[in-house]
């Protein structure tokens, strides 16, 4: 890399994605940064490295998340749905009641661990409702909108395509590629799920595609930003391709590696 200039700045931004409860590590990831762009993804449902940790074996106990797990890797999803269910029925009416309960204390340390400034948008597993509740002076929560950092322009679109894994922030096509469309030409696209390009989004452990986005696959081809920053997928085939002129990056699963992927100009 060429040297600096005398006089000239440079910028240094951190980015991280599936944070999934790693508060230890979320609370350092900005240091050494302007800022720190978080892509989505701080709670932890279900961890599937660790059946012990999440909300779900917190609630049921780790054999049934052992249970759970087996059954989506192995894409029994209307089983694992029956299994779920009987489980949730124990649990009464008040289903709703105790997972907010569970992720409020957990956006309460996620939220918390965040330094300033900290640019974020959703994950597939967030709760968009909730954020700005929890959300500090010096932490800003965008989705579909555009912000400036440095001289450059970054575009954010939170959420997920909906799945046969029903999700809490899954949408439709049409108003996801809506989301891209407002954000019209940017330097940086920010996103919390991959453009549809298999190699993007094939998980080589879950052995499965996640979703991809056509509309976001398009927008790259036709507006060419310098980059298109995601997650989502955490062990995906390709971690990083040029579509074009723009480099994807899928900036890595942060609830197991603990470090932020820094791009610096």
């Amino acid at each position: 890399m060429a040297s600096t200039p005398p006089g000239i700045r440079r910028t240094r931004v951190h980015v991280v994605s599936d944070v999934h409860g790693n508060a230890r590590d979320l609370a350092r990831a900005g240091e050494g940064a302007d800022a720190l762009i978080c892509l989505g993804d701080l709670v932890l449902f279900l961890d599937y490295a660790d059946h012990s940790r999440g909300i779900f074996p917190d609630l049921f106990g780790k054999e049934n998340a052992d249970r759970i797990v087996e059954l989506r890797t192995a894409r029994r999803f209307e089983e694992a749905r029956e299994f779920g269910a009987r489980l949730w029925a124990g649990i009464g009416a008040d289903r709703a009641g105790a997972i907010e309960k569970a992720v409020r204390k957990q956006y309460a340390e996620m939220f918390a661990a965040f330094p300033t400034p900290t640019y974020a948008t959703y994950g597939n597993v967030d709760m968009p409702p909730l954020w700005q509740e929890y959300a500090r002076p010096g932490t800003t929560v965008l989705d579909g909108q555009r912000i400036e950092i440095g001289g450059r322009t970054f575009g954010f679109v939170g959420g997920g395509l909906r799945t046969p894994m029903r999700t809490p922030y899954e949408i439709g096509d049409e108003e996801y590629a809506a989301k891209i469309e407002a954000i019209g030409e940017v330097d940086v696209l920010c996103t919390h799920i991959p453009p549809e390009v298999p190699e993007l989004v094939y998980d080589t452990v879950a052995r499965r595609f996640e979703r991809g986005s056509r509309a976001l696959l398009d927008a790259i081809r036709r507006t060419k930003p310098r980059y298109s920053l995601f997650g989502h997928v955490h062990q995906p085939l390709a971690r990083r391709m040029r579509i074009g002129s723009t480099e994807c990056v899928n900036v890595g699963h942060f609830a197991g590696t603990g470090r932020p992927w820094a791009l610096e100009w």
